[in-house]
């Protein structure tokens, strides 16, 4: 059985402006966002935003989920990530696709799995999905992006 693969709202995002949305679907198979992503993401495109519109990608599901009172505390989650973080909680070893600084250190104190946009470009390029990834990256620079040098270098 694949693994379960659960995706924030700036992944998604990030892929599909850069129009590399189906790279999820290449290495995954199957993505699966909670509720509040796709919420986020609609009010997005509600505001003029280019965000993907789920219902036309038939490998991303949405899944709901209820939030634990301890992750419900930590002020600093946003809903999404909350929620991304619960589900990943609810399925042992599933990998979450973060990108916030915050939601990606509570996830590393949970022991969660755990990779981000630039993460998958990175392992896109490494199983031969894409031939080069420095264009990518700059252009999620320009997108107001944060890299770390630590992944420039990758």
């Amino acid at each position: 059985m694949p693994e379960l693969v659960i995706s924030n709202t700036s992944p998604l995002f990030y892929l599909h402006r850069l129009r590399q949305l189906t790279l999820l679907r290449a290495l995954y198979q199957q993505i699966v966002v909670p509720g509040a992503v796709r919420d986020e993401l609609h009010a997005g495109r509600i505001q003029g935003e280019d965000t993907p519109e789920l219902a036309d990608y038939d490998w991303i599901t949405v899944r709901s989920v209820q939030v634990p009172e301890f992750l419900m505390r930590i002020t600093d989650l946003g809903l999404g990530e909350a929620q991304v973080l619960a589900l990943a909680l609810e399925e042992p070893g599933s990998l979450v696709i973060l990108d916030d600084r915050f939601a990606r250190a509570v996830a590393q104190m949970r022991h969660l799995r755990l990779t981000g946009t630039a993460g998958v470009i990175l392992k896109a390029k490494q199983e031969g999905h894409l031939e080069a990834v420095t264009p990518l990256l700059d252009r999620l620079t320009q997108m107001g992006f944060r890299l770390s040098n630590t992944v420039r270098t990758k």
